[in-house]
């Protein structure tokens, strides 16, 4: 039987992840390898190290947004330039399973470190880039941000209502994807690393997993010959699948098929709705969406949300109200799986969310004890010590010229 201080080491104990990269996409990608056991090492830039240690807000100085997605890693600041560092760098290569970075395409090899002279010198390496437009193709040099491809990508334009202008995603969706499609990508190259000890090569482009994340917009275009444009908050294919006027405020309900929609219709107490030629089927009631609409809410504007709520989670259909942020903190499901967490940062913690991935003889964050995100070059010494052969001088106060 697993003892206590077993189970409390994730799936990855024993990966050791070089994260070269800042900001988002590939800090988040890191963070998820952190939450799942791997040891992190992050490697920052001269003076002021990952570039959102200067976002806010800020606690004590130090930054909230840096904290949430560099939480549970080490970090060391290495002069490239420097032999020695350069010598410190190669040795923790050596002891390395994963290397992931997010510059653009060109930097890594001007700094010596590009996947194909890594790919030579460190064959068990697993080295993961994430870019705006991956490293090949026209685009490739050209720089990316979330807002960039969320545009290029057409997630702007189904962003919004019909008669307003294209939105931006209200969260980073186009760096958290690429993070997300990194993540699982260096999973299946340590899986294959099992079978023939080689590493791989993983390139993520941003616009490349935005066109993933786009569901069935681009079929949609190619067989109805029409573009899809912004529909609010409903489904272009599954009706009713939106939100719904009540006395004090709005209720989603996503009744995604027939039989669902028959069970809406009879806890709201309109049973003939179903019974209606023009809401027969989910095709016929996108057609009818309008009229669909004034007939559900004839009904539910008639009560608050949480009436409608009991009613419909009573009957089994999936519902919800509109929470605001700050209604997660207090969330029972959330709190139930351990999703808020704490972080220090500052000197004092703030609540954050957690990790989604439960797996069944590991356990959880302990949501009272705060995970902490390290100062710029925190770990530098003790890096030192397990590299350098005993009684080396750990004295050195270069650091990593980063290059943007």
């Amino acid at each position: 039987m697993a003892t206590q201080q077993e189970l409390k080491k994730g799936p990855l104990d024993g990966i050791t992840v070089l994260d070269f990269s800042r900001v988002l996409a590939g800090p988040y990608c890191t963070m998820l390898l952190a939450d799942l056991g791997a040891r992190v090492i992050k490697i920052e830039k001269i003076g002021t190290g990952d570039d959102t240690r200067a976002f806010g807000p800020f606690m004590n100085g130090e930054s909230v947004y840096f904290s949430c997605f560099n939480r549970g890693k080490e970090s060391i600041v290495l002069d490239i330039k420097s032999p020695r560092d350069r010598d410190l760098l190669e040795k923790l290569l050596d002891k390395s399973d994963v290397l992931v970075e997010n510059f653009r395409p060109g930097v890594m090899e001007r700094l010596g470190y590009g996947p194909a002279r890594l790919a030579q010198t460190h064959p068990h390496l697993i080295y993961a880039s994430i870019s705006g437009f991956g490293h090949s193709g026209p685009y490739s040099d050209l720089p990316g941000y979330d807002m960039v491809v969320q545009a290029m990508g057409g997630i702007m334009s189904l962003t919004g209502w019909p008669d307003g202008r294209p939105a931006r995603v209200g969260t980073s969706f186009g760096d958290l994807g690429a993070a997300l499609f990194a993540t699982v990508g260096i999973l299946a190259a340590l899986y294959r690393r099992t079978h023939d000890a080689q590493g791989r090569r993983i390139d993520i482009g941003m616009l490349d997993c935005q066109a993933a994340l786009m569901e069935t917009a681009l079929a949609r275009c190619d067989v109805e010959g029409r573009v899809p444009t912004r529909t609010g908050d409903s489904h272009p294919s599954l009706a009713p699948f939106e939100s719904f006027e009540a006395q004090d405020g709005r209720v989603v309900i996503a009744a995604g098929n027939d039989a669902l929609f028959l069970l809406m219709a009879d806890a709201l107490s309109v049973p003939q709705l179903a019974a209606d030629a023009r809401f027969l089927n989910n095709d016929l009631r996108c057609r009818n969406r309008p009229d669909m609409i004034a007939a559900v809410e004839a009904v539910t504007k008639t009560a608050p949300v949480e009436h409608w709520l009991g009613r419909l989670n009573e009957a089994g259909v999936p519902c919800a109200p509109i929470n605001t942020i700050d209604r997660l903190f207090d969330h029972p499901q959330l709190l139930a799986r351990n999703m808020i967490v704490n972080v220090k940062g500052g000197g004092k913690t703030f609540r954050t969310a957690g990790n989604p991935i439960k797996l069944a003889g590991h356990i959880d964050f302990e949501p009272a004890r705060p995970l902490s995100a390290p100062a710029l070059n925190q770990h530098r010494s003790a890096i030192l010590r397990e590299l350098l052969p005993e009684g080396a001088s750990t004295v050195n106060d270069s650091e990593f010229m980063g290059e943007e």
